[in-house]
């Protein structure tokens, strides 16, 4: 398995889900704050696919 560098709008989508998820985690944005689990996770799935596909 050859992994590759994530696109850049792959890496920028994922870093504001990964903002988003700890903007919630310190409350900053109530409405963000029952979702920042599944955002963080939704960030890192995002980022390990940009690296295992190519082309991503």
């Amino acid at each position: 398995m050859n992994l590759s560098a994530p696109t850049m709008p792959v890496f920028l989508i994922a870093g504001a889900l990964f903002v988003l998820a700890l903007l919630g985690h310190l409350a900053v944005i109530p409405l963000v704050t029952m979702y920042q689990f599944w955002l963080a996770i939704a960030a890192f799935v995002l980022l390990a696919l940009g690296n295992l596909l190519k082309g991503m």
